[in-house]
């Protein structure tokens, strides 16, 4: 792409308009980043801007969540996503291309199995005003059920340390071939018919937020290294 009288070319503006795509849900049902956006997502994901628009995504959400009237019951929930949400897997991408690899099931369980994903610090931010306000943390994730011992362990070693329940997805049951959307909202749903408020949702996934049983307000982390439908 060019710009201004001159037609001067702009490094990465490819890369940088693909991204804008992706976070405004234009682009979807992609398997991988392009190639060459490889150093472009690298350098985004490591750099300053995407610690900046997570914050911006945060913050606004606590704003969001202080202007709640909660029913003081205990019942008021928020419902978090964890990988790329309350977990960065950044050790891990920075290995495999940043998205630019085909997303390899085995590569990456060994990799959860660690149990040693820093956390997003802008979400913990988050997770400890929500907590301070009375809203109980609910964390809603793909994982497989078969991951829960790792992921109870590093959500504690990423300073998690008080939530209501933790939901992982058992594919051999009822969400066996059923997309995000379709075991989120459910999940969502049962959290509703035993009596909880889903005040607030917030993940990196348009899967995360999509769907039924949101609540009103939900808040959408960028991530331009994977999709998940």
């Amino acid at each position: 792409l060019k710009s201004g009288l001159g037609g001067h070319y702009i490094p990465e503006t490819s890369c940088s308009s693909w991204r804008l795509g992706v976070e405004a849900h234009n682009i979807i049902d992609w398997k991988t980043i392009p190639q060459e956006c490889e150093g472009y997502v690298g350098n985004y994901v490591l750099g300053e801007r995407y610690r900046e628009d997570s914050r911006a995504v945060t913050e606004e959400a606590y704003k969001y969540a202080k202007s709640l009237t909660l029913g003081g019951d205990g019942k008021d929930i928020w419902v978090f996503d964890i990988d790329e949400t309350a977990l960065s897997n950044l050790p891990y991408y920075a290995q495999h291309g940043f998205g630019v690899e085909p997303y390899n099931r085995t590569a990456f369980r060994e990799w959860a199995d660690l149990g040693i994903a820093p956390p997003l610090p802008e979400t913990r931010i988050l997770y400890k005003n929500l907590t301070d306000l009375g809203i109980k943390v609910v964390f809603l994730t793909g994982r497989s059920e078969s991951l829960r011992d790792s992921t109870l362990k590093n959500l504690k070693y990423a300073g998690y340390l008080n939530f209501e329940t933790l939901i992982l997805k058992n594919n051999s049951t009822e969400y066996k071939g059923k997309t995000a959307v379709t075991y989120k909202s459910s999940e969502r749903k049962k959290l509703e018919e035993n009596g909880y408020r889903i005040v607030g949702n917030i993940g990196d996934q348009w899967s995360d937020i999509l769907g039924t049983n949101t609540d009103n307000r939900t808040f959408k982390l960028p991530d331009p290294m994977y999709y998940i439908t």
